[in-house]
C-alpha cells in the first residue's frame, strides 16, 4: 500500500489545520442562505425531476460546486473519485468506467440525456469530455434498461450540461500544469426577450508523458483537442418551448509505435439534440426529441521512409427520434411513456461489411406512492432489433421511510447489452504476428475464404454453430440499500449489489492456423457475477466544513471457475521448473482488473470572509488481478498482481473582488506511478488556474 506513515501523518495534520479553523470560524455569522438546506434533483433515474433524497434507486451526484472546488477539468478524474467507480484502461489506450465491478461496456454514458458513441474497442473514452460547462454529473447504479435499453446493464452516467441562462454574462477559465497541460475555456450567455443562447468553447493540450525514461516511446504522446457547444433556447408562450444543443469535438495526437513507425492519430465528433417541450394542461407533458451524432477516428502509420505502413479508419453514426409523455395522474402518482426508433451504421476498417443497426423501443413506467413514506416505481422497456432478439426489460424498486431518520429501499432489474458491431463484423488478421479475430457473424464467409488460401490447418469448432444468432448478454441486477440522517449534518447511506450476467460474450479458438497461430471468434458461454457492498457517508459541520468518505466491497467471479476449483480440477506452479500442485477453492481471487477494496475520502473547507475554499482528496484500490502469471488458464493468489495504492489531491482557491478566482493544487502530491502496469497515472501534476466572471 503506497499510503505510508509518512503520507499518513501529512494527511493527519492537513485534516487538523482544517478542523481548528472549523472550529474557530463556526463563531463567525454566517449569511442565512448558506445554512438553508436544499434538495439535491435527479433527472437520469426516473426521466423525471426527482429528490435525490427520496428516489428508491442506488443513485448520486455530482455538483457544480465540487467540479469548481476541486479543478479538476476532464470527466475521467472526477469519476474516479466517486464510490464504486474506478477508470480502467482498454487496448487502445481510452479511459472508460468500470461501475459495481463491471466493465466500462456495460454503462451507458448519456450527455444531457442522450447517448455518446465511438466505442471503439468496447469502452467509451471518458478523457474526451471536459467538465468546464457541466451543471451536475448524475450517477444511477444497478440495471436500467428498463428506461435507457442496452448498454445501461451496470447502470447510467448522465452529463448535465449548463442551461442558458436568464442573464447575459461570460466567463474565461485557464489552467496550466506539469507536462506543458494548459486547459482554457470560455462560457458566453445572451438573451433577448424569448430567446436564450450559450456557447462554451474549450482548448487542452498536453506535451503528453513518459513513464519508463528506458524505452524510446512515450506512454502518452503530445495531443490538442478542442470542444464547441452551443444551446438555444426558445420560449413560444408559457407552455411551449424549444432547445436546440450542438456539440463538436476534435483531436489530433501523435500516433508512435515505434522508432521507425511513426504517425498520427485524429478523432472528430459532433451530435445534435433537439427538444420541443409542450404543456397541454396541469397534468399532461410531451417531450419530442431528435438526436444524431457522429463519431469518426483516423490513425496511420509511415515508415522510417515515409511510406504508408497502415491505416485504420472508424466511422459511426446514429439517428434517434423519441416522444415521451408524462401523465400526473394525481398528487404524487406519474406516469411515463415513450417510444422513439434507433438507426446506426458502422465502417471500420477490418469489418466483414458495413453493418446498419435499425430499433424500434417503447417504455412505460409509473412512479407513485400509495402510503405515506411508501414510494414503488414499477417500469419496462420493449426493443426490437433487426439483428438480435427482442427484449423485454422491467424494473421495479420501492423506498420505504421508517421514520425522520431510517428509510429503506431496493431494487430489481433486468439489463441486457446487444452484441456490438466489432463482435458481429470484425475482420481482423494481425500482420506481424499471424493471429486472426472473426465477428460471429464473418465467420461463416471468412473461414471457407482462409480454407482455400491454405491457411487453415484445423478447425475445432464447426462452421454449423454459427448459424444462429448471437445472444445478448443480460443481467439482473439487485439493491438493497438504507439511508440513515443523524440530523441535518451527518448522512449515512448503504447499498448491498449483486449482478448475475448470462449469455457473457467471450471470445475462443475457433481454428488453428498453419503459421502456428490461431484464428479467434466471439460466443456466449460464461455466467458471471459481481456482488458487495458500497457505504457513502458526509459530515457538514458549520456549513464551512464538510468530509465525505465512501468505501466498496467487491467480488467478482466467473460461476464456472468457481466450480472448477472446488472440484479441484485447478493446478498451479510456484516457478516454471518447480512441481505443480492443486488448488483449492480460496484461491481462486476472481475477474482480472478488480479490486476487491476501494476507498475515497474528500475534505472540503471554506472561509467565506476571505472568499477562500480548500480541498484535500485521497483514493485507495487494493491489489487486482493483472494476468495469468503460471498460465493455468485462471486468476489465482499465486498470479501477478498490482499492488494497492493510494492517490492524494490537494486544491486551494481564492476569490478576489467578486469576479477574479485564482486557483492553485497538487494533483497526486506523493508522486505516485506505476511503470509497468499502470499508465493513466501519470506522476505528480502541480497547476495553477484563473478564473475570470464579466
Amino acid at each position: 500500500m503506497i499510503l505510508n506513515k509518512k503520507h499518513l501523518s501529512t494527511f493527519f495534520l492537513i485534516f487538523c489545520f482544517f478542523y481548528v479553523f472549523s472550529q474557530d470560524q463556526e463563531k463567525m455569522k454566517t449569511d442565512s442562505t448558506n445554512s438553508e438546506y436544499l434538495q439535491e434533483v435527479i433527472i437520469t433515474a426516473t426521466r423525471t425531476v426527482r429528490q435525490l433524497s427520496s428516489l428508491p434507486l442506488p443513485a448520486q451526484i455530482i455538483s457544480k460546486k465540487e467540479l469548481e472546488t476541486t479543478n479538476i477539468i476532464r470527466l475521467n478524474d472526477i469519476l474516479n473519485e466517486q464510490t464504486g467507480l474506478v477508470t480502467t484502461l482498454d487496448f487502445g489506450g481510452g479511459q472508460g468506467i468500470q461501475l459495481q465491478g463491471l466493465d466500462s461496456q456495460y454503462t451507458l454514458i448519456l450527455l444531457d440525456g442522450a447517448p455518446l458513441i465511438g466505442r471503439s474497442a468496447g469502452t467509451l473514452d471518458l478523457s474526451r469530455v471536459t467538465v468546464g460547462n457541466i451543471k451536475q454529473i448524475e450517477i444511477v447504479k444497478g440495471a436500467s434498461s428498463s428506461l435507457y435499453g442496452s448498454e445501461a446493464l451496470a447502470g447510467v452516467i448522465n452529463i448535465i450540461t449548463e442551461k442558458t441562462k436568464q442573464i447575459n454574462g461570460a466567463s474565461i477559465n485557464f489552467r496550466t500544469g506539469t507536462f506543458n497541460t494548459n486547459d482554457i475555456s470560455t462560457n458566453i450567455n445572451y438573451k433577448i426577450e424569448k430567446l436564450r443562447i450559450s456557447a462554451f468553447l474549450n482548448r487542452f493540450n498536453s506535451d503528453g508523458y513518459d513513464l519508463n525514461e528506458n524505452e524510446n516511446l512515450n506512454t502518452v504522446e503530445p495531443f490538442i483537442n478542442s470542444t464547441l457547444s452551443a444551446k438555444l433556447f426558445y420560449d413560444f408562450s408559457k407552455i411551449t418551448s424549444l432547445l436546440i444543443s450542438t456539440r463538436y469535438y476534435t483531436q489530433n495526437q501523435d500516433f508512435v509505435a515505434s522508432e521507425s513507425l511513426k504517425g498520427k492519430s485524429y478523432i472528430d465528433e459532433w451530435n445534435t439534440h433537439i427538444q420541443l417541450k409542450h404543456k397541454y394542461h396541469e397534468k399532461w407533458n410531451s417531450y419530442f426529441e431528435f438526436y444524431a451524432t457522429r463519431y469518426m477516428a483516423d490513425e496511420f502509420l509511415n515508415d522510417s521512409e515515409g511510406y504508408r505502413f497502415s491505416d485504420n479508419f472508424f466511422n459511426q453514426l446514429m439517428i434517434r427520434p423519441e416522444i415521451r409523455l408524462t401523465y400526473n395522474w394525481e398528487d404524487k402518482k406519474v406516469f411515463t411513456a415513450g417510444t422513439g426508433f434507433n438507426h446506426e451504421t458502422l465502417q471500420r476498417t477490418n469489418f466483414s461489411e458495413n453493418p446498419v443497426f435499425n430499433s424500434t423501443f417503447a417504455y412505460l413506467q409509473y412512479d407513485t406512492n400509495p402510503i405515506d413514506n411508501l414510494n414503488i416505481i414499477i417500469g419496462a422497456r420493449f426493443d426490437n432489433h433487426n439483428e438480435y432478439k427482442s427484449q423485454l426489460s422491467p424494473k421495479v424498486a420501492l423506498r420505504i421511510k421508517l421514520n425522520n431518520k431510517l428509510a429503506l429501499k431496493g431494487s430489481v432489474g433486468y439489463g441486457f447489452k446487444a452484441p456490438d458491431f466489432r463482435q458481429l463484423y470484425f475482420d481482423f488478421t494481425n500482420a506481424t504476428v499471424g493471429y486472426t479475430v472473426l465477428g460471429y457473424n464473418a465467420v461463416n464467409t471468412a473461414i471457407p475464404i482462409l480454407e482455400e488460401q491454405g491457411q487453415i490447418a484445423n478447425i475445432l469448432v464447426p462452421i454449423s454453430e454459427f448459424q444462429g444468432d448471437l445472444k445478448s448478454e443480460s443481467s439482473i441486477g439487485t439493491n438493497l440499500g438504507a439511508d440513515y440522517n443523524l440530523n441535518s449534518k451527518i448522512k449515512f447511506n448503504i447499498n448491498f449489489f449483486r449482478n448475475s450476467i448470462v449469455n457473457l460474450i467471450d471470445t475462443r479458438v475457433i481454428a488453428n492456423k498453419t503459421n502456428g497461430q490461431n484464428v479467434f471468434s466471439y460466443f456466449n458461454v460464461n455466467e458471471v457475477y459481481t456482488q458487495g457492498l458500497e457505504f457513502d457517508s458526509s459530515w457538514d459541520c458549520c456549513n464551512q466544513f464538510k468530509i465525505k468518505f465512501g468505501y466498496q466491497l467487491l467480488y467478482a467471479k466467473d460461476k464456472e471457475t468457481e466450480k472448477a476449483f472446488e472440484n479441484g480440477e485447478v493446478f498451479a506452479r510456484e516457478n516454471p521448473l518447480s512441481p505443480s500442485f492443486q488448488l483449492e477453492k480460496n484461491d481462486y481471487f476472481g475477474l482480472y482488473n478488480r479490486s476487491r477494496h476501494m476507498a475515497n475520502i474528500k475534505i472540503f473547507y471554506t472561509i467565506p470572509k476571505y472568499n477562500i475554499n480548500a480541498n484535500i482528496r485521497a483514493i485507495y484500490r487494493s491489489k487486482y488481478g493483472l494476468i495469468d502469471s503460471n498460465a493455468n488458464g485462471y486468476l489465482d493468489n499465486y498470479d501477478t498482481f498490482v499492488d494497492g495504492y493510494s492517490i492524494i489531491d490537494i486544491a486551494f482557491n481564492k476569490t478576489f473582488y467578486d469576479n477574479y478566482e485564482l486557483g492553485l493544487g497538487v494533483d497526486n502530491v506523493f508522486d505516485f506511478t506505476d511503470t509497468q502496469n499502470i499508465s493513466n497515472i501519470s506522476g505528480k501534476i502541480i497547476y495553477a488556474k484563473l478564473n475570470i466572471q464579466f
